[in-house]
């Protein structure tokens, strides 16, 4: 299960860190967004599993998110989506390791108000 965030205004760079800089702290979700995606070079064609990605290893994965906060080791193994699934028309989504529950959706939700308010964006966020 995945929520999309659209994201409506600049700064998108800014607005998008601070989504992923959420996603650090929630281990039970991965993510995938338009500057990941844009760093994806198709290492591995369909024969070797789908498409790979240049962040594919923990040391690529820290560097990418040098500038966005303190990420372990650990963590940067199940940050990235390997679901090869594009962000589409949305900007960014979290992808639910497990199906979440209405709490754990609100507390997102309240997550991202309180990280883009000071920026001054606005947000949708579709759950499916």
């Amino acid at each position: 299960m995945k929520s999309y965030v659209k994201i409506y205004g600049p700064p998108m760079m800014k607005a998008l860190k601070t989504l992923q800089k959420i996603a650090i702290g929630m281990p039970e979700v991965c993510i995938m967004d338009t500057t990941i995606e844009a760093a994806s070079i198709p290492t591995a064609g369909p024969s070797m599993g789908g498409p790979g990605f240049a962040l594919d290893s923990p040391e690529e994965v820290m560097t990418f998110f040098t500038d966005v906060g303190d990420i372990s080791e650990e963590r940067c193994d199940t940050i990235i989506s390997k679901s090869g699934e594009s962000v589409g028309e949305f900007d960014f989504y979290f992808e639910w390791f497990q199906k979440p529950n209405m709490a754990q959706i609100e507390n997102l939700i309240n997550k991202i108000d309180e990280a883009l308010e000071p920026i001054g964006v606005k947000y949708t966020l579709t759950t499916k």
